[in-house]
């Protein structure tokens, strides 16, 4: 399983135009977004500064987009082309081989994170403590492992051609609904209460809890690991189904 990580992670590094996506452009849309913004100014409805809520924001959408875009569709070729095929005749198990997807997925998702916490001290001003900013960081990258289960589940239910399409529609309502690009608390009451079960939005919510000196919130949590848990075991499940046939 080791080597099938190791091997994922190249795979994924020598993609330059993922890497672009997934590393380099959620800061600089971090810096869109907050262009011109007082770095002290509050965000209407909460204690957060507009510009620390969208640092949080956007480390989950560049984690966002490496464990989801990118697993998806690349796991329904790999199962047209034969690839997983192959490596269901060998003794991987079903729960080996999604492991060894979401712990690859998680693994590119850490850079694309630094780079918005870099570019939030660095540039934008944010000043927190520094067990704020470890917290931050393992939050923001034990959260993506949700979205890298979804990745791979998506991969597994749908063919090459579709789960592109699956996978950015999941991901961009994903992220609206999160609160991602646009204020969480800009939404009618109905959309926060629908938003609050989808999995984006107890995700930001983990780092911007400790951003206000609080620690995550258990609810949070438990939706997150509800979503993991299905998604995983959805993927494993198919895996394993494919294993039969084969």
């Amino acid at each position: 399983m080791k080597t099938l990580i190791k091997l994922e992670i190249l795979r994924v590094l020598r993609n330059k135009k993922f890497m672009f996506f997934s590393v380099i452009y959620p800061p600089l849309l971090f810096l869109i977004i907050t262009a011109g913004t007082d770095p002290k100014a509050k965000l209407p409805g909460t204690d957060l500064s507009t510009v620390a809520y969208f640092m949080v924001a956007m480390s989950a959408f560049g984690a966002m987009t490496a464990v989801l875009m990118g697993n998806a569709e690349r796991i329904a070729r790999e199962r047209e082309k034969g690839w997983v095929r192959q490596l269901r005749l060998t003794a991987l198990p079903g729960r080996g081989y999604v492991t060894a997807k979401i712990a690859s997925a998680a693994t590119i998702s850490l850079p694309s994170i630094l780079l918005v916490m870099i570019v939030g001290a660095a540039v934008k001003q944010v000043r927190l403590d520094a067990w704020q900013w470890v917290a931050i960081l393992l939050c923001s990258w034990a959260g993506s492992f949700v979205f890298a289960a979804l990745g791979v589940a998506i991969g597994y239910v749908a063919s090459a051609d579709v789960a592109r399409p699956i996978s950015m529609i999941a991901y961009f309502a994903l992220a609206l609904l999160g609160g991602l690009w646009v204020p969480f608390t800009s939404f009618p009451q109905w959309m926060q209460n629908i938003a609050q079960y989808l999995p984006a939005r107890p995700y930001a919510a983990l780092g911007q809890a400790v951003e206000l000196g609080d620690a995550p919130h258990v609810k949070d949590i438990a939706i997150l690991l509800v979503y993991l848990l299905v998604f995983a075991g959805g993927a494993a499940y198919l895996y394993r189904k494919d294993t039969q046939k084969a």
